[in-house]
This record gives structure tokens, sequence and C-alpha cells, in this order.
């Protein structure tokens, strides 16, 4: 009996993985979002040494660094296994915002901007941490000597989307009318 009430499950999860044609603006963005941060880390890390700092602005700088870690470097010491640790955890967050996206209402507009935004985010740095092991890191803005953690395109899509997503929950009406 406990097997019959798995597979439906099961299955409803699967379908919900599914290609829906009305997801593909949201998929466009996703694809931007990934295409601008694999051309912008390829350009920084073949045009800067390791390190280099170059001065955009006086609050903003390029620096090639990378990240081993997840958001403010954490667990980039851990040695190793942070890296299946890490592209386990991303496969999981963007078949579980496939899905989310997927259930939305057509008229949740707002939501799945954001969902993409991360899923672009997310898949951007997935690439990343396959190929190389950690995460290419460059856009560093500071405030006369203090420095907040460098971050790149994707990081920006997830943040955004994030925030977003935060926002809807506090202030949107999205999804409630039909």
């Amino acid at each position: 009996m406990p097997n019959e009430k798995k597979a439906p499950k099961l299955k409803e999860l699967l379908s919900s993985l599914a290609w829906q044609q009305r997801n593909l603006p949201w998929v466009l963005v996703a694809v931007a979002v990934i295409a601008l941060d694999l051309i912008s880390k390829a350009w920084v890390s073949n045009s800067l040494d390791y390190g280099q700092r170059i001065e955009v602005l006086p609050v903003f700088d390029l620096v090639l660094l990378h990240n081993t870690g997840a958001a403010f470097s954490f667990l980039a010491e851990a040695g190793g296994w942070q890296r299946v640790f890490f592209v386990t955890l991303g496969v999981i967050a963007s078949l579980f915002l496939w899905g989310w996206m997927n259930r939305l209402k057509p008229n949740e507009k707002l939501t799945a901007l954001a969902l993409a935004l991360i899923l672009g985010g997310a898949l951007g740095n997935l690439h990343d941490r396959i190929l190389h092991g950690y995460v290419v890191d460059f856009l560093a803005f500071h405030w006369n000597h203090n420095y907040f953690p460098a971050f790149n395109i994707a990081d920006a899509g997830i943040s955004v989307g994030a925030a977003l997503i935060i926002w809807l929950a506090f202030f949107g009406k999205e999804g409630k009318r039909d």
C-alpha cells in the first residue's frame, strides 16, 4: 500500500518538470543570464591575472577571484568535498525552481521572472563548479577600505530574483486573482 501512494506522487513530481511552451519567455531570461554570466567570466578570466584589480569607479573594481565555497566564501576551505555538495545542491535547486515555474499560474509573471533570474544564476554558477571546481567572481564593490565580497552576473541574477520573491511575498498581489 505505501508503494502505491509513492508512485502517483513521484509521477506528479516528474510531470511537473516537463516542458511547457508558456515558459519560453522565462527560459529565454534564464538563458540570457547564463550567457551574460559565462561571457563575462570568460572575458575576465582571459583578461586579468588572478587577484589583479582594475579600478573602474572609486567604489567599484574588477578583480579575478575563484570561490570554491558558497556566498561569502562559505565552506571555501572545506577540503574539496564542498564541490560535490554544491554541484548536487545546484542540480536539486535548479530542478526545484523549474518545477515551481511550471506550477505557476499564467498571471504570475513577476514570480516567473524572479524564478528565471534565480535559475539562470544557479545554472551559471553550476557550470563553473562542474567545469572548474570553483566559481569565477569579478565584481568588487568597496567603500574606502571596506570591501564587499566579490560576485558575478549569476550571483546578481540570484540576488535580484530572490529579492523579487521576498518583495512579492510581503507586498505582491500576484496570483490572488484568476
